[in-house]
């Protein structure tokens, strides 16, 4: 399914089965996405991915950042992070994902993909430390980028585009029937910023998860 050219309708779930997406499209002017995307830029403690696979250790080319309302640990290919405290500005848009999606969040994992070269494999977000079937918000930053949903079984695949300042939340059992992917592009040469606010299960605990590799 295509939906590149749908107008955004928040009420509507763009999966046919087995779990639920809505787009919000734009939450945020375009004064507010270019400010918040040149204070993540500047103001995150940026780090490539240093991960163990197969005996070596390979570098990422995205970074990645990871934020929450406690030292949650996260852990993946002998890789950990520890959750640095919120910001100011992540606190803002934490709140206004709140408010929009009427969800709660309790963490935040951000990637920074420099251009359309960098991507992320198909993956889904179903660690065992979240929440289960706990809500995902992915609001995206910068440089409009092609995302798909693929599932697991049946392989058949919804398309959309990702714009500046847009909202995606996924819910239900999307993280177990759906995997989800950000393409490489040429045609992309500027930079998107990309934050998932999460739930991390607290009586579980942060214990260890997986990440896909680009």
């Amino acid at each position: 399914m295509d939906l590149f050219h749908t107008t955004p309708d928040p009420t509507l779930n763009l999966l046919p089965k087995d779990g639920k997406a809505f787009y919000y499209g734009s939450i945020l002017d375009q004064d507010q996405a270019d400010y918040y995307l040149h204070e993540l830029m500047t103001n995150i403690e940026w780090r490539h991915d240093q991960l163990k696979m197969f005996g070596r250790t390979i570098t990422t080319k995205r970074k990645v950042a990871w934020y929450g309302d406690s030292p949650f640990e996260y852990t993946y290919s002998h890789s950990s992070k520890q959750a640095l405290p919120w910001t100011r500005e992540l606190l803002e848009l934490k709140t206004l994902l709140e408010k929009t999606s009427g969800e709660c969040y309790n963490s935040c994992l951000l990637n920074l993909y420099h251009d359309g070269s960098e991507g992320m494999g198909w993956h889904s977000d179903d660690e065992k430390e979240l929440k289960k079937n706990g809500a995902i918000a992915s609001l995206s930053l910068g440089a409009d980028r092609k995302f798909i949903f693929r599932h697991k079984k049946t392989k058949e695949k919804v398309d959309l585009f990702l714009h500046d300042g847009s909202l995606l939340v996924m819910k239900g059992t999307t993280q177990t029937h759906w995997q989800h992917r950000l393409p490489p592009t040429r045609r992309v040469l500027e930079p998107r910023i990309n934050l998932t606010f999460r739930t991390i299960d607290t009586v579980q605990g942060a214990s260890p998860a997986k990440s896909p590799v680009n």
